[in-house]
């Protein structure tokens, strides 16, 4: 039997609407992808199309972590991390004091509503970390560069400025981008920790995320009743060392951190 011209495109029209809702989803999901890759052009630029396509599903899922989520990460970095890298320190005066200073500053936080955990490794280097999921970690170096209980305060609310944040996870979810350790399936959780553990100890975060975790820290010691000048003290007196501690050198220069905080003294 003869098929018209006009039942033909009729058919191809059918078929192409229901092949389009094919391929619409992965598309849009690899969209997505894209968009969140927006901030970072670096590293949207150094991942391949065809990855993005298979990715797009999984990296929206990190980047939509959710808090339960992101603290149950936090404590299986925790685990590594005082198994393989620091040494946890037992004094219980110490870390009562520590918890204390650190407690203050989370309620007073821009993200108040996580579980916050605060521990001192034994480490003679000046230095604080935080990781995913409100893990925030000083160094027994650092405790003894400081004068006096503002300026640990100042650090620790830088610290709890990067949580507060999400810059851990948004560093790993571009990282895991960069790697290609995303994949259809998802991310295998041993990497993710093994990530965590890396970006907390080892990786500089950007610029723009040091800047926000001093801007955070500074207006949140004056709502926890801290003399956040002592955070510029601390800073300075770190800048005048003979030897720079080796942490400030995956920061912005100690000059320009300062510079800043002090524009926003009168805030």
């Amino acid at each position: 039997m003869a098929v018209s011209p006009n039942s033909r495109m009729i058919a191809i029209s059918k078929f192409a609407r229901r092949t389009c809702r094919t391929w619409y989803y992965p598309v849009l999901g690899s969209m997505a992808a894209l968009s969140i890759s927006a901030g970072s052009p670096e590293v949207a630029l150094s991942v391949p199309w065809a990855e993005l396509f298979q990715q797009g599903a999984q990296v929206v899922q990190l980047y939509r972590i959710s808090d339960r989520d992101e603290v149950e990460l936090g404590k299986q970095i925790n685990q590594q991390l005082l198994s393989t890298q620091f040494q946890p320190v037992r004094d219980r005066a110490l870390n009562d004091k520590v918890n204390r200073i650190g407690q203050k500053l989370a309620q007073t936080s821009s993200r108040p509503d996580i579980p916050y955990t605060f521990q001192v490794v034994k480490d003679k280097s000046i230095n604080a970390f935080a990781t995913a999921g409100g893990f925030v970690y000083v160094t027994t170096g650092l405790l003894e560069a400081v004068d006096n209980e503002a300026q640990l305060a100042g650090v620790l609310a830088h610290e709890i400025g990067h949580i507060a944040a999400r810059h851990t996870v948004e560093q790993m979810r571009q990282t895991a981008i960069a790697q290609g350790l995303a994949n259809a399936a998802g991310v295998d959780r041993n990497k993710v920790i093994a990530l965590g553990v890396e970006l907390g100890v080892r990786r500089p975060r950007s610029r723009q995320a040091e800047f926000e975790a001093d801007r955070l820290g500074f207006e949140n010691m004056q709502r926890a009743g801290y003399d956040r000048n002592q955070m510029i003290a601390f800073l300075e007196k770190l800048r005048n060392q003979s030897s720079i501690p080796a942490f400030l050198s995956t920061h912005p220069a100690t000059s320009d951190r300062i510079a800043r905080l002090q524009g926003n003294e009168d805030d």
